[in-house]
């Protein structure tokens, strides 16, 4: 998936709208709940480096809540790396032109079920 197809699958079917909280990253966008704006999915474009890739090319990645079990299982696959900026056993990092869009779409819905106001 696109930046773009993720941010219209979020609205679509979440209702919620991209935020960009940070003034030095602009292209990082923020994914919240509407009742208790806990984030469940941020998109940023990082370079590959970060992720340990030796490369400066840079790439769009999403983070997404996870179970703890799950995050563990994922990283040993491609297109899956530990969370970049974010708590690492329980949150994953996803390079989007690496996984396949119902993967996607199945982990935002984890990630907004593990982050919902309970």
């Amino acid at each position: 998936m696109t930046r773009q197809e993720i941010e219209k699958y979020i609205l679509k079917t979440y209702g919620s709208v991209a935020e960009y909280p940070w003034v030095t990253a602009p292209k990082y966008a923020v994914y919240r709940h509407a009742e208790n704006r806990k984030w469940f999915a941020v998109v940023m474009d990082i370079p590959k480096r970060k992720l340990g890739i030796d490369s400066d090319e840079i790439v769009d990645i999403m983070n997404v809540k996870c179970d703890p079990i799950l995050v563990a299982s994922l990283i040993n696959e491609n297109g899956f790396f530990p969370a970049y900026h974010m708590v690492k056993g329980k949150w994953i990092t996803i390079m989007l032109d690496s996984v396949d869009d119902e993967r996607i779409k199945w982990l935002l819905g984890t990630s907004f079920e593990l982050t919902m106001k309970r």
